[in-house]
């Protein structure tokens, strides 16, 4: 069977009782706040489930809970890779500015650091239940795995499933694949086997936390393993899609999050649930039949094209969210924080963050806009582009690419090329896959956006022109 990471299902599932109370009012229930869920897919692409396009296999789950929803068509994440992801998911801040980059790995010693305020931390202040059950990816040393970290329940991978001595390209780089539930190891070799029962294994543990806490607020955090390289899928959805292995893997992540919706039905929390899945990055386009598609989007994971950094979102919170609706303003996970702040009526992190309250947008508020003036978008350490409205931006970088190529079977990647752009204007309303450079017809709109740019460079640096910015913080260490 192929190899393939551990990734996160971008879905994020938020629990919230009541309806929003004005624009920034807290979310208010007679008893109780609103309940939390998220939901967070590993390199699915923006066309990976019935909602956004993917007709190869059928979604029926996700189709409902976009019906029953209200679908987010800008929805970014701060970097196209896995830890950068998360951290910028769990902490509302750009990954660049808690200097974590990449995907940490076994031989790491970074992880999160110990004074930085996550999602689970602000439930956890208003009195939640907190879990978390998949890939956590940001530190897998015990300071900086999620029970030091605001979760009182813990079971997953500490990084991608692809780093184990099976990896395809580098499997000698790696040791053991270790299995954690709470802070020990219960699994220190996972075996082929063992990952094909990954998926049930997070979703048993995220129903059972729900009807264990169905009587108080809870926040589940669900990052799944898939369906990053390689590829696992358990006995029951094997072969059930036709069209393949990773067709059977996302029918069974559509299975996983109709057991979610169905539990919380079951015990009549719906209307006081929010649920939002997304996913960490875009497709792995070099494994080729192993990979989800980023259609029309440009690219995938690992670049700061759209179809690397635009995921495919879904809010659902029947009562309060308005179902069959869709919000096509530009906005990016760093938003969930504040937002779920503001629901629950919790302070927010000391530090400085960079996310927004997104919660007229929520609402569908008639007028409701982005609260960012720009995105922006770094890999590593080099901002390469930023998004103003309609507009993206792209410096002067190169990236890697298929060029059209097709990706690798069964498990194996071909090798990336090298691609390089130069400055160059998208006007994303128009051209989705940002193919058509404008900037020499915009040259105002060019002069703003570098503008912007040279703000946030000065706070988060910018490794292209060499310049260190003055609001990155150090990120744990051991």
């Amino acid at each position: 069977m192929g190899h393939r990471k551990t990734f996160v299902v971008s879905v994020i599932c938020l629990a919230l009782a009541g309806p929003l109370v004005g624009a920034d009012g807290p979310a208010q229930n007679e008893t109780r706040p609103p309940n939390i869920v998220i939901i967070f897919i590993d390199d699915m692409g923006y066309a990976d489930i019935g909602p956004f396009g993917a007709t190869a296999y059928k979604t029926p789950y996700l189709d409902q809970m976009a019906q029953e929803g209200r679908l987010f068509t800008d929805f970014y994440v701060t970097s196209a890779v896995c830890s950068a992801s998360r951290v910028g998911l769990l902490s509302g801040c750009y990954n660049a500015r808690l200097g974590i980059y990449g995907a940490l790995g076994p031989s790491s010693t970074t992880g999160i650091h110990p004074e930085e305020t996550l999602l689970s931390e602000i439930c956890r202040q208003q009195g939640y239940a907190t879990a978390c059950y998949g890939k956590w990816h940001l530190g897998h040393h015990a300071k900086f795995l999620p029970l030091q970290h605001g979760f009182d329940d813990y079971f997953g991978l500490p990084y991608s499933n692809d780093m184990w001595p099976l990896h395809p390209t580098a499997g000698d780089q790696f040791p053991d694949l270790p299995l954690i539930h709470k802070n020990r190891i219960v699994n220190p070799q996972v075996s082929a086997d063992d990952q094909c029962q990954l998926t049930t294994q997070y979703t048993q543990h995220a129903v059972r936390f729900i009807e264990s806490h169905k009587d108080e607020p809870f926040f589940v955090y669900l990052p799944h393993s898939m369906v990053h390289v390689p590829l696992y899928v358990s006995e029951k959805f094997s072969g059930k899609s036709g069209v393949g292995l990773f067709g059977d893997v996302m029918m069974e992540l559509d299975w996983s999050v109709g057991q979610v919706l169905n539990t919380l039905r079951k015990h009549q929390l719906e209307e006081n649930t929010l649920v939002i899945f997304t996913a960490d990055n875009g497709p792995w386009l070099s494994y080729g039949d192993h990979a989800g598609s980023a259609a029309p989007l440009r690219e995938g994971k690992g670049t700061m094209f759209d179809g690397g950094c635009r995921e495919p979102t879904i809010f659902w919170w029947p009562g309060t969210v308005p179902g069959g609706t869709r919000c096509a303003e530009p906005v990016m996970t760093i938003d969930i924080l504040p937002t779920i702040a503001n629901l629950i009526g919790a302070p927010l992190p000391t530090r400085p963050i960079d996310g927004k309250n997104i919660g007229p947008l929520l609402k569908g508020t008639t007028g409701a806009t982005s609260p960012h003036e720009a995105l922006f978008f770094y890999w590593l350490r080099e901002l390469q582009a930023i998004r103003m409205g309609k507009w993206k931006l792209h410096f002067p970088h190169r990236y890697r690419t298929l060029n059209g190529r097709r990706g690798g079977g069964q498990g194996i990647p071909v090798k990336y090329d090298q691609g390089a752009i130069e400055t160059s204007l998208f006007d994303l309303s128009t051209d989705i896959a940002e193919t058509t450079n404008l900037a020499d017809q915009h040259p105002d709109i060019v002069q703003r956006m570098e503008a912007l740019a040279d703000e946030m460079r000065n706070e988060l640096g910018d490794s292209r022109l060499k310049k260190v910015g003055s609001g990155i913080r150090e990120p744990g260490k051991l």
